[in-house]
């Protein structure tokens, strides 16, 4: 089941998805003019190890690119190299198809440091079967895997479009994707199938993708959402028109946009703004109908004309005949 597409649009650029899919196909080109010897060498000197992550072993001196005692940040180094067209490949195209999402529910800082997370937690989980193994683990698949655990929690309903067996091609739903694979890797390390895989890192960064997305993604954006389509251009603007009975606005401004349907509904109920009191003359422009404490200034009295003509005579009777003078 290999994932191409899904139907769930992003609010903002994934720039950082993007950046790390670059370097991951630079680095890989740089390895394919190295020889057998050399790219062996090189994963030795970059790659995982976990008995030097222990601390059980050393890399010899003037062998290890780090300086000593920082044997450890090879864990970082190792993310961003692959043994192959079809590792390097099957890697990227599910970073391309889940990344973005990850990305805009937790923004750019956050996701990335979300990614070297589930990095750090696939390499010391695959380290964890064997602490005195001195066999160096590659590979972006342990970050890779904790970016399809947060998208399983935050997406589940999404469609994906699947290329299945090779042969079909149809939408289902994210959770039916992300569980086949997670299950996959669960039967595969069981079955003891690829000795040469790392299947407990697939899984370790799966689960550490599960626990952490809560902590990273922002505090609007619900787990378990839909996946209803965002507005177009990747564009978000307040108060913005929706067409049909479904809504566009993206589940990080849910929030906003109660909070400022509440606000119109207090203004209402309290006919303030451009919903007046009864006789009360307000400032209806843009500018000054949403002003709820402005009070329209009091009319001055017009002042009093000059009279003109023949003064008016006051009768001293007034119940005396009027034609008697």
């Amino acid at each position: 089941m290999l994932p191409i597409k899904d139907n769930n649009p992003t609010t903002i650029t994934p720039w950082v998805t993007y950046a790390i899919i670059a370097i991951n196909v630079v680095v890989f080109l740089g390895t394919l003019t190295l020889d057998r010897q050399s790219a062996a060498l090189i994963n030795l000197q970059y790659g995982a190890i976990p008995a030097v992550l222990f601390g059980h072993a050393n890399l010899p001196p003037g062998f290890s690119p780090f300086p000593d005692g920082f044997g450890f940040l090879s864990i970082f180094s190792a993310m961003f190299m692959h043994g192959g067209w079809m590792h390097l490949g099957g890697n990227m195209l599910y970073l391309w198809v889940f990344g973005n999402n990850v990305e805009d529910a937790m923004g750019h800082f956050r996701f990335l440091i979300f990614y070297l997370a589930c990095g750090i937690a696939a390499a010391l989980g695959h380290g964890l079967l064997d602490t005195q193994s001195e066999i160096p683990m590659i590979g972006a698949s342990g970050a890779l895997a904790g970016v399809l655990g947060a998208y399983f929690l935050l997406y589940p309903k999404a469609r994906v479009l699947v290329w299945f067996f090779w042969v079909f091609i149809f939408y289902v739903p994210a959770v039916v994707v992300l569980g086949f694979w997670f299950i996959s890797q669960v039967i595969n390390f069981g079955s003891g199938a690829g000795d040469n895989i790392a299947w407990v890192a697939h899984i370790a960064g799966f689960l550490a993708g599960l626990a952490m997305i809560p902590l990273f993604k922002h505090r609007n954006v619900p787990l378990w959402h839909d996946g209803s389509p965002a507005p177009a251009f990747g564009i978000y603007r307040p108060g913005r028109k929706t067409r049909g009975s479904t809504s566009n606005i993206p589940p990080w401004a849910a929030a906003y946009e109660a909070e400022r349907a509440a606000k119109h509904a207090n203004m209402r109920r309290d006919r303030r703004g451009p919903w007046g009191k009864d006789g009360e003359e307000r400032d209806t422009s843009p500018w000054g109908r949403y002003q709820p404490n402005a009070t329209p200034a009091p009319k001055p009295k017009p002042k009093a004309k000059p009279s003109v003509g023949v003064p008016k005579v006051v009768r001293l009777h007034p119940n005396r005949n009027k034609d008697d003078t």
